[in-house]
């Protein structure tokens, strides 16, 4: 197991993130998935976020991601779900209705670090939580 690193220190953080489709409405898609996954990779790169796992289902997705300490997560998350949220809406008009006015997203979502569990475990859950 490789450590990330800056000038000052050494650190290895994990976190496990499940956003759900508001209403949990079950259009989540492969196509949709991807561009998601593409969204959250190219807004990660300005948080130091690095994408590690990624799986969806038709109403929320798992996202295993590793950050550095001074990543302000909460601002990662918020910027995240409001960019994807649009973008989403804009290039797949079978989400656009009146019910997804404002956010693709649920409010709320989960976030969890991992250190409690060997990464290869949490791996093998999110990876059983996919399709």
């Amino acid at each position: 197991m490789e450590l990330d690193s800056n000038n000052h220190s050494v650190f290895l953080l994990y976190y496990h993130l499940v956003l759900v489709v508001k209403y949990r409405r079950k259009v989540f898609s492969d196509p949709m998935s991807q561009y998601a996954k593409d969204i959250f990779v190219r807004i990660g790169s300005s948080y130091n976020i690095t994408l590690e796992e990624w799986n969806h289902d038709q109403d929320h997705v798992h996202i295993m991601f590793r950050a550095h300490p001074n990543t302000e997560i909460s601002k990662f998350v918020n910027a995240y779900k409001s960019a994807s949220s649009r973008l989403i809406k804009r290039y797949f008009p079978e989400v656009r209705c009146k019910l997804w006015k404002e956010m693709f997203w649920s409010r709320s979502y989960c976030l969890l670090t991992t250190g409690g569990a060997p990464i290869a475990t949490i791996r093998k859950y999110i990876e059983s939580q996919g399709r």
